[in-house]
């Protein structure tokens, strides 16, 4: 069984801190291999998991649709697109990486994106943890980039304006009937206590705090210096927390804690 876990919020929430986070602690736990998907054209999950992409998928699409009419008349493009898309997996120590890149260029995309999707479905299959570090807003949810998740997790600072970014991705949930098993909040960041509008916002959302984290200045140290979460102690609290965290969501995909 594949847990697939996507990450939403607005930008500048510390969505891929809570990515690199959750795929770190998971790698502590053994529960590896984990494939990590950086849907974020603004790509960083590779540095706060120390990896080096070599080719993004918005990169391996432009390539495919550009030397389309130049394979082989007996290479079919499903099984090319498939080797390619291996090729552009990043292979780390419990954690692959697969960044999305940029946005598509001119040209039709249809055929290329549908057997891509395909693929990305096939190679899914094989780990036993998904984790999807998706753009800021809301795009990919109204485009349903992430309608097939087990666990989908909103991340906000104490900021109102964060929460409420919050609140609207919940409604669009519902609107669009994901349906993901487990959602709820993740409150990252936090220097104090929410304050009043805060908490005000935060219960009109009807969204669930499954954690919360402080500002860790060791961490913000790391992302300034483009260094992994790796380097984290072993008994660091953040580690710990988000530990709670995943044996909560175990419990709800049928898993030993």
């Amino acid at each position: 069984m594949t847990v697939t876990i996507a990450i939403a919020g607005k930008g500048g929430v510390g969505k891929t801190t809570v990515s690199g986070l959750i795929i770190e602690t998971l790698r502590r736990q053994g529960k590896g291999p984990i494939l990590a998907i950086d849907a974020d054209p603004n790509a960083t999950l590779a540095a706060v998991l120390g990896l080096d992409v070599k080719i993004t998928l918005g990169e391996l699409q432009a390539e495919t649709l550009a030397k389309i009419r130049e394979l082989p008349s007996g290479v079919p493009l499903g099984r090319h697109i498939e080797y390619e898309l291996h090729q552009a997996v990043v292979e780390g120590d419990g954690v692959d990486l697969l960044t999305m890149g940029r946005g598509e260029g001119p040209g039709c995309y249809c055929a290329v994106n549908s057997i891509l999707r395909r693929c990305l479905e096939n190679l899914s299959a094989d780990y036993p943890y998904v984790l999807l570090d998706n753009e800021a807003g809301l795009e990919h949810l109204s485009r349903r980039v992430s309608q097939d998740v087990d666990a989908l997790l909103v991340v906000s600072d104490g900021s109102p304006v964060a929460l409420r970014a919050a609140s609207r991705i919940n409604g669009l949930v519902d609107a669009l009937t994901l349906n993901p098993i487990r959602r709820g909040l993740m409150l990252n960041n936090l220097r104090s206590e929410l304050g009043s509008k805060g908490i005000e916002v935060l219960q009109e959302s009807g969204l669930e705090v499954l954690g919360s984290f402080e500002h860790h200045e060791g961490i913000a140290q790391l992302t300034l210096e483009e260094r992994p979460l790796t380097e984290l102690s072993t008994d660091d609290p953040m580690i710990r927390k988000m530990e709670a965290v995943l044996d909560e969501l175990a419990q709800h995909f049928g898993e030993d804690s």
